[in-house]
């Protein structure tokens, strides 16, 4: 059985498709774009607020189900431009200080013409 996360402190879904499903021990939440959930739209400018509004959306994801930065395993990035790699990099390290293992990656594009979406895999608390 699954469960599936349905937080209005997250973006909602854009697409057919759910925030997160928490399934066997695990949590899969799908990728994160810098909308804010307060407006429905994307207000960031630039990577680095970009960045900052994409883990704010994570972690409300992860604390609708327990959990925090902390829990997470695996993350994929996507990156609109492989030259914002250092500068995404260096908000990515604020959040994810465990260094979980990691993909990322540059996209031809992205939803909404953002620049960067994150999607992570985490250990649910058992």
């Amino acid at each position: 059985m699954f469960k599936v996360t349905n937080t209005t402190k997250a973006p909602a879904a854009i697409g057919p498709y759910s925030q997160a499903i928490a399934y066997n021990g695990f949590l899969f939440a799908s990728g994160q774009v810098p909308i804010d959930p307060a407006v429905g739209d994307v207000t960031a400018k630039g990577i680095v607020e970009q960045a900052e509004q994409v883990m704010k959306n994570i972690s409300a994801i992860l604390e609708e189900n327990g959990i925090g930065f902390e829990n997470v395993i695996k993350t994929t990035c996507f990156l609109a431009d492989m030259g914002d790699f250092q500068t995404f990099n260096e908000v990515y390290a604020k959040y994810f200080v465990n260094k979980p293992a990691r993909s990322c990656v540059a996209v031809k594009e992205l939803p909404k013409k953002v620049l960067c979406e994150v999607e992570v895999i985490a250990a649910l608390n058992q």
